[in-house]
């Protein structure tokens, strides 16, 4: 059995941009590859743009925003070239209600294909299938004419295989069950004046919430204000539960915990032709912490572990900037670039790469959409290709949305 969960998850390691610790320390990995073929043409950087019906996955936030009713599908046979049987097969859908805000649902289906079933004395017992899915909801709501919120709620099951080489009954399984949520905000437009004095604004809260206490005067905050309004920000913390358990609670493993944000310039909106330029990056929050703890020791905890191949001693991270910048926490921050070009509400163009060092997974994508529409619906197809690792060049992406 063990053996088993080990194939599994070096099979999703080649075709899902993380890095080669985090692989060790969190399970379900599927729930990080990322839905939507438009998405991919732009290198994955879609967070800040997200507006059709994959924002459940991508940014519940952004949900918030939407005023249709929408669908959005996406199928990829993932390494086709090697694993025929290994696909992965996303379904969603969002509905607007007035005075109350956007409901979601999704559904995410990832197959590992048929795996031979062998007993401990290494015979042939037949075959069984494995599999990983999560069935989730969304609630996002408008704050104002620029802030949306969201949250979404997961169920997860993965069924790796129906029995261990275990003799107890709590380990004669390889089925593990957990549920995680997803917290989104979008902005639409960025002031980047407000950004810049955040930490001094930061301060005089502090200080004014003790002039409070105190009864004396506080400060006035600062209101230097530089509004770019085709900046979009967006932010999507996913997948935080608690541990997902196969064998028993002692062998249990972290769910992937992502941090994901970026930024999308609406470059050019015009009645014909339309431009975005996006941004993002993720970090993935995985280690043996508790969840609360996680959240914040993952960004630090692997500072200092690296080894020189020469000397065998550890590198210091803060030695220089050099080091810093090629230290193992850092290099496990994945980056993406995108952008996409709109003719007519026709055709779609798109571009992107993606850059994770960690993974060693570096490359451009490509992706184009056709659009078109009937009365009041409003059909999309779209189709890219994506940058794969060592196993195969790219990874195709079909995906299909409709609105009205």
């Amino acid at each position: 059995m063990k053996t088993k969960l080990i194939y599994l998850s070096l099979i999703i390691a080649f075709f899902i941009p993380i890095t080669v610790n985090a692989i060790s320390e969190a399970a379900v990995l599927f729930l990080l590859i990322e839905p939507s073929a438009r998405a991919s043409g732009m290198g994955q950087a879609y967070v800040a743009q997200v507006d059709d019906g994959f924002a459940g996955y991508w940014n519940p936030g952004a949900m918030a925003f939407n005023r249709k009713t929408q669908f959005a599908s996406m199928y990829s046979n993932w390494l086709g070239e090697v694993f025929n049987d290994l696909y992965y097969f996303h379904l969603a859908g969002n509905q607007y209600l007035e005075d109350i805000g956007n409901l979601g649902l999704n559904f995410t289906y990832m197959s590992y294909g048929e795996q031979d079933k062998m007993s401990e004395t290494g015979e042939h017992e037949g075959t069984f299938r494995s599999y990983d899915l999560s069935v989730a909801t969304t609630y996002g709501y408008q704050v104002d004419p620029t802030i949306g919120l969201g949250l979404t709620f997961k169920f997860i099951l993965s069924d790796l295989a129906p029995e261990g080489t275990g003799e107890t009954e709590s380990n004669k399984k390889g089925q593990g069950m957990s549920y995680a949520f997803d917290l989104g905000l979008k902005t639409r437009g960025v002031n980047v004046g407000q950004i810049l004095v955040s930490p001094y604004n930061g301060i005089l809260a502090l200080y004014n919430g003790i002039a409070y206490i105190g009864g004396f005067g506080g400060a006035k905050y600062s209101g230097y204000s530089v509004p770019i309004k085709r900046l979009d920000f967006g932010l999507n913390l996913q997948n935080v539960g608690p541990n997902i358990t196969y064998i028993n609670e002692s062998q249990s493993d972290p769910l992937p915990m992502n941090w994901r944000m970026g930024f999308s310039y609406r470059a050019l909106e015009s009645e014909y032709n339309k431009l975005s330029i996006n941004c993002d990056m993720n970090k993935l929050l995985a280690n043996d912490d508790p969840v609360y703890k996680r959240i914040f020791s993952a960004w630090t905890d692997d500072f200092g572990k690296q080894i020189d191949e020469d000397t065998g001693e550890k590198i210091d991270d803060f030695a220089s900037f050099k080091n810093f910048i090629n230290s193992i926490e850092i290099r496990s921050i994945i980056w993406n670039f995108g952008t996409e070009y709109v003719y007519m509400d026709l055709l779609s163009l798109r571009g992107g790469y993606i850059l994770d060092r960690a993974g060693e997974i570096k490359g451009f994508s490509f992706g184009a959409g056709i659009h078109y529409t009937y009365k009041e619906y409003l059909f999309n197809v779209d189709y890219s290709f994506q940058p794969a690792g060592d196993l195969q060049d790219y990874n195709q992406i079909l995906s299909i949305k409709l609105e009205f």
